[in-house]
């Protein structure tokens, strides 16, 4: 599933903005046994992470004159008793200020028209209220972003 969100959302900005260029690559694993989730919720929140991604490296791109290459990774392991899904982009980070609003409602570092402010927020909560699980971000200015989801394993 994680894996055709990665590849809707590069073609859906393709079809958007001919312009628009990045990498993309995934490590899967594929010994992930079947879990419990709202498929539609954790795919919605899969999706924002990566539109995200591309977002920010689209971003970086168009700022910068130096030798850039876009690129967007998706990995998904099974950790223990859980699921970890990454989403890591080279784009253009989140500052120490927002990092730690990041999943605030309304909160948006885009511009007017460009984000709403709930995505995140929708997101977090789906994660850890709907499953159950968490939503992390890590982030360095100017170099990467990355999103961690932890979906328990029920048995």
């Amino acid at each position: 599933m994680a894996d055709e969100f990665l590849r809707l959302s590069y073609h859906g900005l393709r079809a958007k903005d001919k312009t628009f260029n990045a990498d993309f690559k995934s490590d899967l694993d594929l010994t992930i046994p079947k879990i419990e989730i709202v498929s539609q919720d954790i795919g919605r929140v899969i999706l924002n992470l990566i539109n995200n991604a591309f977002y920010a490296v689209n971003k970086r791109g168009k700022k910068t004159n130096e030798a850039y290459k876009p690129m967007v990774t998706l990995i998904t392991k099974k950790v223990k008793n859980s699921i970890v899904i990454t989403v890591k982009d080279n784009g253009i980070g989140i500052s120490k200020d927002n990092i730690n609003k990041i999943f605030q409602p309304f909160f948006t570092t885009k511009p007017t028209g460009q984000g709403t402010g709930l995505g995140l927020s929708l997101a977090y909560d789906i994660i850890t209220k709907g499953h159950g699980g968490a939503l992390t971000v890590s982030s360095e200015k100017g170099e990467f972003t990355k999103f961690t989801i932890v979906l328990p394993l029920i048995n």
